[in-house]
């Protein structure tokens, strides 16, 4: 039963207003009365999801996560956030968004949980452990991980939120900080689908959802991902070096190959940026030696005999991961033009 709505509040301000003649304008008390929530605002799986009723936890408020949370309060929904360090989360909460104090006080009062942090760790201390997400997630709630993790951590995850009669969805996304902006990421969602489905009209707003397969098929989809972006990354920074070398101008050759066979969406994407000398990151190095490695160390994985050898990728971690020795973890990943430079004696 609903104790109270907006319109009865407003109601009732409204008429004290009038009653005292007090020139308190009533948006005022709009911002003074923004905590109280109707409690019967729930959408558990699989009730219809709403921008009235449905109530949204959001966790990692980075480049990407900000971008994304900002879509869901753009289109009207309750959000809640937690945020380590409290003062980077002013921005969405001038946009309306409420600060948990932490992540089990946040999934307490959510319904569905959206996670985008920087690493495996971090999700299982967030999502698995004492008070973590799922010590207090109700259930029909779902957890949605749109972290680029684990598989086996994927699924471990699932087995736990369905022991609790939750439901989790594990949905790496791939498009950087630009992708996040505009609400063009690529979202790969792996799960049960008609929770992926139910899912839709949130997923929607931040990009274009491709259902995977079952419980970790999002984030083996995410590392195949980031194994093609590290091979085109590395033949544009060699190609660019090769260019500027040999006497090109740089942004003639770019608009000359761009249509042909050498184009592609990560010169799109970091092309520019990399001719600027622009490193500012979109997607940390540090991040994408994280994700290398999940792919060519997948044989560490004791329930996963599917060993692969990818001689690529491995070089494009090491490439990577000199980077990171030298200090430029937290650069962008179009860096990796400086590595050919540094081999190259520049």
């Amino acid at each position: 039963m609903t104790l109270f709505t907006w319109e009865a509040i407003l109601e009732c301000f409204s008429l004290l207003v009038a009653k005292t003649r007090s020139i308190l304008p009533l948006e005022c008390c709009q911002r003074r009365w923004f905590h109280l929530r109707p409690i019967s605002m729930e959408t558990p799986y699989p009730k219809p999801i709403s921008p009235t009723q449905t109530r949204i936890g959001w966790i990692g408020i980075g480049i990407m996560g900000a971008a994304m949370a900002s879509h869901l309060l753009s289109a009207g929904y309750s959000l809640t956030i937690y945020a380590r360090s409290p003062s980077k989360a002013s921005s969405l909460l001038s946009q309306g968004a409420h600060l948990a104090h932490s992540p089990h006080h946040l999934a307490r009062q959510s319904d569905v949980v959206f996670t985008m942090v920087g690493n495996p760790q971090d999700v299982n201390q967030i999502v698995l452990q004492p008070n973590g997400i799922l010590s207090t997630l109700n259930p029909g709630a779902v957890i949605v991980d749109h972290t680029s993790s684990s598989p086996s951590l994927a699924r471990q995850i699932y087995a736990s939120a369905r022991e609790k009669g939750c439901w989790s969805v594990d949905a790496p996304v791939s498009g950087g900080d630009i992708g996040a902006r505009e609400g063009k990421l690529a979202i790969f969602a792996g799960g049960e689908r008609p929770v992926v489905e139910w899912l839709t009209p949130l997923l929607d707003l931040m990009g274009r959802v491709t259902y995977m397969g079952e419980a970790g098929c999002g984030q083996t989809c995410k590392i195949g991902n980031q194994i093609m972006v590290g091979a085109n990354l590395m033949g544009l920074s060699e190609g660019f070096f090769f260019a500027e070398k040999a006497g090109l101008e740089l942004s003639k050759y770019m608009e000359a190959i761009r249509g042909g066979g050498a184009g592609s969406t990560a010169m799109e994407i970091f092309g520019r940026r990399t001719i600027e000398r622009d490193f500012k990151p979109g997607g940390f190095v540090e991040y994408m030696v994280k994700d290398l490695g999940m792919g060519v160390n997948v044989v560490k994985e004791e329930e996963d005999e599917r060993v692969v050898v990818l001689p690529g990728a491995a070089l494009c971690k090491q490439l990577f991961s000199s980077m990171v020795a030298n200090g430029d973890g937290k650069l962008g990943i179009q860096g990796l033009i400086t590595v050919v430079e540094r081999i190259n004696g520049k």
